[in-house]
Formats: structure tokens, sequence, C-alpha cells
């Protein structure tokens, strides 16, 4: 029997050691094509007036007041220190240094500043409701970067976190509704996630079929199974099968009236507060546990970690399971949070969006989950600028998460490696 211990193996790859003395001009080149975005928008569509940001909420320890930025002065303002930031991009890479996170994150938040600043010029922008709407959007990506992290690192690509999204919504609707009970409507999204994630498990693991075409089917399946199950059980029997049972927000004590971060962390439900569970205990296991280290191992060398003794077909099997049961949870979310009443494909293809948050994290949970948290502030930012009547065409609104995500995806990753083994099926010699 294996005796490997988490420290058995470098933290860091040989590959990945040498993936850092090439340099890719990825993240420069996209920070060059915001900058410019930001200079044509900001200055030379120019917007006169000034924009409100109101911090506070009535219920808070401390009304802040509320900041007044001019919409001129601040685009020049933005535009140059992106442009600083992208010339620090330039001469990192240049130097074979990779740009480093926190860098990436300001540089993004300068451009949000600008952009609201812009777009909503002479209205008001609530900051804690904006915050609050894109956590809530955020959520079931989370759970399902969490899924693809751990089944990608194990080996399996999961296409089919859309299709566990959106078995996981129906059945905890259905269950919740008659039960009476969303904690019971959990559980059955739970399932309903394990049971999807075992088809996919079985045809990629035990048949070898190729794991995207497999995702990609089982996506279609479920969409259909579930479109159908709507509108034949469902919308007839809505008022005793789809009721639309919802977990109550839970406030925190004290914390809950902290200016901004209160409402947006501390009064939340509990599959919020479940989220930030998860995300916490899949990265200290992750990287801190045994079973972190013999996921890990086989994704990247299956052949050396069946040579130690580890399962590799068993331990593929059990924990892209475990990561379909992780994102039945966010499927849940849709109907035991957000929505209510379950509705053909209410999933609006959020797993892809999650998949993309993989990508963007470079397969870790942490940077997976702040990925997350950018597309769902993303889908969340044409919510708010709708409200306030915002003169940016809604057609651009429309499609803002989406070009978010290819850029993010396409530019701002940067060079990165996934597991060395992710994809490619095991056939013990």
């Amino acid at each position: 029997m294996s005796t490997l211990s988490p420290t058995a193996v470098p933290a860091t790859p040989v590959a990945d050691r040498a993936v850092e003395t090439t340099r890719s001009w990825k993240a420069p080149i996209a920070f060059a094509v915001f900058t410019v975005l930001a200079a044509v928008l900001f200055l030379g569509v120019r917007r006169g007036g000034t924009t409100t940001f109101r911090l506070a909420n009535a219920g808070d320890f401390v009304q802040l007041p509320d900041v007044g930025l001019p919409s001129l002065a601040t685009g020049v303002v933005v535009v140059v220190l992106l442009a600083l930031g992208t010339a620090v991009a330039f001469f990192l890479v240049g130097r074979f240094r990779p740009v480093p996170l926190w860098v990436t994150s300001v540089f993004a938040v300068v451009f949000v500043v600008g952009f609201l600043t812009w777009a909503a010029a002479g209205k008001t922008i609530p900051l804690p409701g904006l915050l609050v709407g894109a956590i809530g959007l955020s959520v079931p990506l989370v759970f399902g970067a969490l899924g693809g992290v751990i089944s990608e690192r194990v080996g399996v690509v999961n296409i089919a976190i859309e299709g566990q999204f959106l078995a996981g919504a129906f059945t905890s609707a259905l269950i919740a509704s008659l039960t009476g009970s969303a904690w019971v409507g959990l559980i059955g999204a739970l399932v309903a996630g394990v049971l999807v994630s075992f088809v996919l498990a079985a045809f990629s693991i035990k048949y070898l079929v190729d794991q995207v075409i497999v995702g990609v089917v089982i996506n279609a399946f479920i969409s259909g199974l579930t479109g159908f199950l709507y509108s034949q059980v469902l919308s007839p029997s809505e008022t005793t099968l789809n009721i639309g049972i919802r977990f109550p927000k839970i406030e925190i004590p004290v914390l809950h009236q902290i200016p901004v971060i209160g409402p947006v962390f501390f009064e939340q439900t509990v599959i919020v507060y479940l989220a930030y569970i998860a995300v916490a205990v899949v990265t200290f296991a992750l990287f801190k546990t045994r079973w972190g280290l013999r996921l890990r191992a086989v994704g990247e060398h299956p052949e050396a970690a069946d040579t130690v003794g580890i399962n590799v077909t068993g331990t593929r099997f059990w924990n892209v399971s475990l990561a379909g049961a992780i994102a039945g949870l966010g499927g849940a979310y849709f109907t035991l949070d957000a929505v209510g009443p379950f509705t053909k494909d209410m999933t609006a293809g959020a797993g892809y969006i999650a998949l993309a948050a993989v990508i963007f994290g470079r397969w870790d949970p942490i940077k997976a989950t702040l990925a997350a948290l950018l597309f769902g502030f993303a889908s969340n930012l044409q919510n708010t600028l709708g409200a306030i009547n915002s003169p940016v065409p809604s057609e651009f609104l429309l499609m803002l998460p989406y070009v978010v995500t290819i850029f993010a995806v396409a530019g701002l990753v940067g060079q990165s490696r996934g597991p060395a083994a992710s994809g490619k099926p095991y056939i013990k010699n």
C-alpha cells in the first residue's frame, strides 16, 4: 500500500517550472486592448455629469457618505492608470516574468470603476446592491467551478457541468415541493448531480469514450429530459410539484450591519454559506491531505500513481462523482434560492461559464472562485445599469458577461498548463 504523504510530491511540477521560462504575451496584449477600449469610451465618447456611488444601507452601523465621481475627469485618470498597468505587464513579460495576479486584479478594478462612472453618468449606483447581486449570480458558478477543478485534477474533463446544474435544479424543485422541505430538496440535488456524474464516469473511464463528446451529449440529454418532464409533469401540476420553496436569508448578528460587505457576505441563504465552506474545504483537502495528493497524482501521472498502489480507475470514478455532487448544489441554488419554481433550461449556459472559470482560474479552487465572482459581477452589471436606465445599449449589456468570459479565458489567463492527464483515458498495462 502507498505511504505517500501530502508533501511527497513537489508543489510545482517540472513542466510548470518550464512554463515559467517562456513568454506569453496574452496578458499584456489583453491589457492593451482594454486600455484602448477605455480611451475610446471614456475620452472619445464623452459623457458629462457626475456618477454617485451609494455605499451604505439604512440599517448599517455607520452611514458612509455617497461618493461622487465626475465622468470625464475620472475617465482621464483611469486611462492613465490602465496605460501604466499595460506598460508594467509588457515590462514583466519582456523579462520572462509572469504578470502577478494582484496586477491583473487592480487593472480590472480600475477599469470597472471607470466603466461604471462613464456608463452611469448623472445616475446613482447602489454599490451594496450591485455586489449582493453579483454574489448571487456567482454562487452556482462557484459550485460548478469547484466541481470542474476536482474532476479535471483527477483527469476527467467535466463538460457536463451544465447537465449537473439542470438535474440539480429540477430534482431540488420537485423534491422540495413534494416534501415541503428545502433541505430535502438540497439532498435531492446532490443525488441528481452524482447520478449525472455516474454516466460521465462510466462512459469516459470504463468505456474510454471521448470525454468532451460524452459531456456534450449528457448536457443535451439532460436539457431535453428536464424540458420534457417540466412540460409533462411539473407544468400541469405547478401548485403541488413546482411550488418554489426557497431557503430564507440568515442574517449573521452584528456582521450583517457592516457597511458594504455586511449585506454582501453576511446576509445570505444557507446555500451561499455552503459555497464559502466548500471553497475552504476543497482548497485545504486538495493541497493538504493525502486524498488531495492522490487525486492530483492520478491527474498528472496515472502510470506513476498506479505503480505506487493507487487505484486510478476507482480514484477517478469516485472523485468525478464528488464533483457532480458539488455541481448539483449549484443547480439547487437556482430553485431553492434565486428563482424558486423550475423552468425549462433555467441555467442558461451557466455550466459552460463555470467551466471557463476553471480554465481562467488555472485549475486552482481559489483562483477559479475569483473567476466565478468576476463572471457573476459582469452578469449583474447589465441588471444594475438597466435598472438605472443607463443609455448604454441593452444589446451591449446582454453580451457583456460573455465578452468578459472570452477575454478572460483567451487573454488574461496567460500561459498555463492543466493537469497533464486531463482528458486522457488510462489503460492499465
